[in-house]
């Protein structure tokens, strides 16, 4: 697949060169999203799960009969599948060939039918255990493919194709806390949640592939140090674990702590989702003014502020900027970290060195709803949100001079 194919007979005049200036205009936000519209869709329909569950995890909890520490015991049960899931992702999509994140889309939205049905724990953990392992498989399907196309075009598409998660993830979450106050149960709401992933598959069959087997023959096992790897790898691990922490567990905090209905208990997530997808959108912009390593340390200092402030909120519209402060800050740190890693180390090697970090970086997302379950269960939510301020204050403190340390003696 040639880059033409990703160009040809688009109405976007002139986005070529405005794309090159790096202008950051409207029109070239379209034109990057018209071009890596394939695993945008895998973004979107993992973010209408995420979003919708994380506004059903109030009245899930019960229907499943699971306290705070079971419902945790649950989730970090089906983060196991999911992240030997992800080891075999690669295998997966060497078998599924072209149309992997289309497949992988269409299994996905018959996993969400599932949960909403479910009314023991041990049916819950399976049902979520065929989310987790499919959405993980998904996540790294898509993730590949964006990678893939950023080389043929010569264009940074990361930070759109996980704003477009966050925007898919905010609105359904909202789009659930209002079904909800309409009286719509679990089983009702995930499965318009699941029709909606299975519109999108359409528009990952149909995207053009990019072809990457061209790069095969150059990847090299990495002689990379893990002082190097596994810095980078831990600060992915905490923006994920903070993101998915507050996704899974803010709506509950809100209903439980701060006597939120079902609609104001959604609205936490989705704003998290909102303001990540507004500093997603913006990563692009800061990253070519300020190094990647200033921007990590302001943003892990900012969210750790957010979720501090969360945590210890009177009413609710503290709580809500403490997660929209949260999500600000969190948002751009993972990018910032794969693209610092990134340029320490040769050509050959970064797909290796990515992909280690990844394996670290990517157990965040299932490491945070077991560990707020089990701190609920014992000291209770706001404590929860507290230690993970105190994990965001962490990157800057500790990790951050340990990376620096190391980028220096590698200069």
């Amino acid at each position: 697949m040639k880059v033409a194919d990703f160009t040809r007979n688009v109405p976007f005049v002139g986005w070529t060169v405005a794309a090159r200036r790096g202008t950051g205009s409207a029109m070239s936000l379209l034109r990057d999203l018209y071009i890596s519209r394939g695993p945008a869709a895998g973004f979107a329909a993992v973010g209408v799960f995420w979003g919708s569950f994380a506004a059903l995890v109030p009245v899930l909890k019960p229907q499943v009969g699971l306290s705070d520490g079971q419902f945790g015991l649950a989730l970090l049960i089906t983060s196991i599948g999911a992240v030997m899931a992800m080891w075999l992702a690669p295998l997966a999509e060497r078998a599924l060939g072209p149309r992997a994140v289309g497949v992988l889309i269409a299994l996905l939205a018959v996993a969400t039918l599932l949960p909403g049905h479910t009314t023991n724990g041990v049916l819950f953990t399976l049902a979520m255990l065929g989310v987790t392992m499919t959405s993980g498989t998904l996540d790294v399907a898509m993730n590949a493919r964006v990678s893939a196309l950023e080389a043929q075009v010569g264009r940074s598409l990361m930070n759109l194709n996980h704003a477009v998660f966050s925007v898919a993830y905010a609105i359904c979450a909202l789009a659930t806390g209002l079904m909800r106050e309409a009286g719509s149960g679990p089983a009702a709401i995930l499965t318009w949640a699941a029709v909606l992933i299975g519109m999108l598959v359409m528009q990952a069959v149909a995207a053009p592939v990019a072809d990457a087997e061209h790069e095969a023959d150059g990847i090299e096992v990495a002689p990379l140090p893990w002082t190097l790897l596994l810095p980078g790898g831990m600060i992915i691990l905490i923006a994920f674990m903070s993101e998915q922490a507050t996704e899974g567990w803010s709506a509950l905090y809100l209903e439980r702590n701060l006597g939120a209905g079902a609609a104001q208990g959604a609205l936490g997530p989705a704003l998290l989702g909102i303001t990540m997808a507004v500093g997603r959108l913006s990563g692009q912009v800061v990253a070519n003014r300020v190094s990647e390593r200033m921007v990590i340390r302001w943003a892990s200092v900012i969210a750790g502020i957010g979720a501090c402030i969360a945590a210890t909120a009177p009413s609710l519209g503290v709580a809500y900027l403490g997660f929209s402060v949260l999500g600000l800050g969190v948002s751009v740190m993972a990018p910032m970290a794969y693209a610092w890693i990134g340029r320490m180390v040769p050509n050959r090697y970064r797909s290796h060195a990515i992909s280690r970090i990844s394996v670290v970086g990517y157990a965040g997302f299932f490491i945070g709803p077991p560990l707020m379950g089990f701190l609920s269960e014992g000291f209770g939510l706001a404590t929860s949100f507290l230690v993970i301020g105190g994990l965001l204050f962490c990157v800057t403190l500790v990790l951050l001079p340990v990376l620096t340390r190391v980028a220096q003696l590698r200069v």
